[in-house]
């Protein structure tokens, strides 16, 4: 499938050109810090995308979240990305959507959302083989390592993972699961070149330098 609504390839450009950590809110693993706190932090670091993930606020608290970070992304210049909950993700003019395979299915959303970027969590080879298919603007390989945002998981990929998995599809994709800024050398030799990351930033003593340091670090800068 291929979509050439001006908005959505100018998201997908920027995605594609601009992205690099990719970090995900959890705000339970932030040490006290709200979403809202640990967003400005990211975005002050550099961040080019971030992806909004609440799984226990009530839906008016969702939404006013989202709102802000709506508003302070576009003052960035950043993509805004909503976990899973596409009405959250269509009422506030997010820039696109990420869903796992038990959510809502990606060839849905984009009947009705053309203009969004839609990611999709690939877990098998032949959920990374079917992506571009399903509608997917990008996909995500993992969880590659041990993490402790996906509870109930005895299964982790691994790096050598991911040659095969990005062989199933020209499609750009993201890394996930555990990774620490250790990983990464090792990551981009195998070919990732955008990193999602929850802990790694949401824990971090000073997120704003975290951030940079990881966006350093992925683009291959040693100073």
């Amino acid at each position: 499938m291929v979509f050439q609504t001006p908005i959505y390839q100018q998201r997908l450009a920027k995605f594609i050109n601009q992205v690099t950590v990719y970090p995900v809110s959890c705000e339970k693993l932030a040490c006290g810090r709200t979403d809202i706190e640990w967003l400005d932090a990211v975005l002050a670091g550099g961040a080019r995308i971030v992806q909004l993930r609440d799984k226990v606020s009530d839906d008016r608290t969702l939404l006013e979240k989202a709102r802000i970070f709506r508003r302070k992304t576009s003052e960035a210049g950043a993509l805004f990305i909503v976990n899973n909950r596409f009405d959250i993700a269509l009422l506030t003019g997010a820039d696109g959507i990420h869903v796992g395979n038990s959510d809502i299915p990606a060839e849905e959303i984009r009947q009705v959302a053309p203009d969004i970027i839609i990611g999709v969590s690939a877990n098998t080879k032949e959920q990374a083989a079917t992506a571009k298919e399903r509608g997917a603007s990008y996909y995500n390989i993992g969880p590659l390592f041990q993490t402790s945002t996906k509870s109930g998981l005895a299964d982790f990929i691994g790096e050598e993972a991911i040659a095969g998995y990005s062989a199933q599809s020209d499609l750009p994709f993201t890394v996930m699961g555990g990774i620490k800024l250790n990983h990464v050398p090792r990551l981009i030799q195998c070919g990732a070149r955008r990193i999602a990351v929850v802990t790694a930033l949401t824990q971090a003593k000073n997120i704003e330098q975290e951030t940079r340091t990881w966006i350093k670090a992925i683009s291959g800068e040693t100073t």
